[in-house]
């Protein structure tokens, strides 16, 4: 099963702190904006949301149809092909992408400890 471009998305309580935090480790700003709370982060191929104020726990991100540089990626799984295969595994979807619909989706599992797993595709296939 391939989920795509993996990146973890963390809920900071203050984004200008974590950004300089982020920035003494090496990372650089890949996107986002920071006057509404949220960037991206890069440092080679490892990525990381920081958000304030978006959401109450850290979330592992997944985003099929893109590779770590947010590039489309010539051939992927879709994520209602994904939510398929996670649905005949017994995983228990906590949010559920369309099955209808084509395009940009997502959908949200959880793992047995409780942390958080988005599949979010931003793209058709």
């Amino acid at each position: 099963m391939n989920l795509g471009a993996f990146s973890i998305s963390l809920n900071v309580k203050d984004i200008n702190k974590s950004k300089s935090f982020y920035e003494n480790l090496g990372f650089q700003i890949f996107g986002g904006n920071i006057e509404q709370n949220w960037l991206i982060m890069k440092n080679e191929s490892c990525v990381i949301g920081i958000f304030q104020g978006m959401f109450e726990k850290n979330i592992l991100t997944f985003n099929p149809g893109w590779n770590e540089n947010a590039e489309n990626l010539e051939s992927f799984t879709d994520i209602r092909e994904l939510q398929k295969q996670l649905k005949a595994k017994g995983i228990k979807l906590l949010s559920e992408a369309d099955e209808s619909s084509e395009g940009p989706a997502h959908l949200i599992i959880e793992d047995p400890d409780g942390n958080s797993i988005l599949l979010d595709q931003h793209r058709s296939n």
